[in-house]
């Protein structure tokens, strides 16, 4: 993807009205360390922010006890106590609110009704309610969860990052059609195929070598259970069989004790480099030079690490099923979900194929080329038109 100024569209909404219209745009609390979720408020915000017609201010308040790592306890008072009580002192302050995290949707309870947009990236918060049998959670627990889904439902409009978010909530009759609208999330503009020397210098660093001695596959997000570490794990331990020089970069949260143990097992702990949250330049030098990124996850609501690694020019090999699918197109290349076999041959073959690099590479670009974040601010904005005139 060439390195458009993210600015470079003019943002729509209604003819120039005597006041402009009040956008609170709601963001997680940032001690949750949530990357994705503060990428979304962020970028929300810088656009709108650019526009006449919208007034709009970030809402992010400093969590409680500040200083102390938010435990369980920390984050559930800040959710269900803090969090409500700010946004009560402010509510008559704004025209509409948007939160940007569908697992604060219970926050619209404490908003004026019909003034509220949430963004629901997944249902897998709701699973403990959607499909008990799988997934058991105490009574407190679904009592809480019933409270975000309740908030989800009485937002006034919802948008989905992919047309597989929306077609499960349709699925589990959660909310009508004419509710839910698809609105694809962008790319930094600083994720790009260009060359950022001093950003490639530093990672170098981080990792002690140059790029080219060793092939260096990479993983970007976090360990929950649904990425599948595991087969990410046991993928590139029978890689090493074949390509022994073979290493792989993990950027994200740690990995849980368990996948410590399993990385011992398998022999490969010392072939990992794991890197935690890297600011958008040394995350795009990651990319850069990474022959091939996967991406394994069982489930995902966007996915946002493999438009990230296109946008990027690399080669992506990811689980396919239906986000990843929409959103990498025939720039990506699928494996069955926990097929290890299959992911081995992927990786292999991909890495075989040095002579169609460039036409990897264009293709990738292409296809990051249709998520930008001017175009979801642009498709927020006529949302808000219409929840307004409703």
């Amino acid at each position: 993807m060439s390195a458009q100024p993210q600015s470079a569209t003019v943002l729509l909404f209604p003819a120039p009205q005597s006041q402009p219209v009040r956008v609170a745009v709601i963001c997680d609390f940032a001690e949750e360390n949530w990357p994705s979720m503060d990428l979304v408020g962020d970028m929300l915000f810088e656009q709108l922010s650019r526009n006449d017609a919208v007034k709009t201010q970030r809402i992010r308040p400093g969590m409680m006890f500040a200083g102390v790592h938010p435990g369980r306890s920390i984050r559930l008072l800040g959710r269900f106590v803090q969090y409500p009580r700010a946004l009560r002192q402010i509510a008559s302050k704004f025209d509409l609110f948007h939160i940007v995290d569908h697992s604060y949707a219970h926050l619209v309870h404490e908003l004026p009704p019909g003034r509220a947009i949430v963004t629901c990236h997944d249902l897998d918060a709701f699973n403990c309610l959607l499909d008990p049998q799988r997934e058991r959670r105490s009574f407190p627990f679904r009592a809480m969860t019933r409270r975000i889904l309740s908030g989800l439902q009485a937002a006034a409009h919802v948008t989905c990052d992919t047309a597989a978010t929306r077609d499960s909530i349709l699925g589990h009759q959660l909310l009508p059609l004419e509710r839910l609208t698809v609105v694809h999330n962008g790319v930094h503009p600083e994720l790009s195929p260009n060359a950022d020397p001093f950003a490639d210098r530093e990672l170098a660093a981080k990792l002690g070598r140059e790029p080219g001695p060793c092939p260096e596959l990479l993983h970007v997000g976090s360990t929950i259970p649904r990425k599948r570490i595991d087969v990410l794990l046991r993928a590139f331990a029978e890689v090493r069989k074949q390509a022994p020089s073979c290493r792989l970069i993990r950027v994200g949260t740690p990995f849980t004790p368990q996948q410590e143990s399993l990385a011992a097992e398998l022999g490969i702990r010392q072939h990992i480099d794991c890197l935690e949250r890297l600011d958008t330049r040394l995350l795009a030098s990651c990319y850069r030079r990474a022959p091939v990124v996967l991406q394994p996850s069982e489930s995902e609501g966007f996915g946002l690490p493999v438009i990230e690694a296109l946008a990027c020019g690399a080669a992506v090999i990811a689980s396919d099923i239906p986000p990843l699918r929409e959103i990498g197109g025939d720039a990506v290349d699928f494996c069955p979900v926990g097929d290890v076999e299959a992911w081995v041959d992927k990786v292999l073959n991909v890495m075989s194929c040095g002579d169609q690099k460039s036409a990897r590479r264009s293709i990738a670009l292409q296809q990051a080329s249709r998520f930008v974040w001017t175009s979801y601010a642009n498709e927020m904005l006529a949302i808000y038109r219409k929840v307004l005139s409703a």
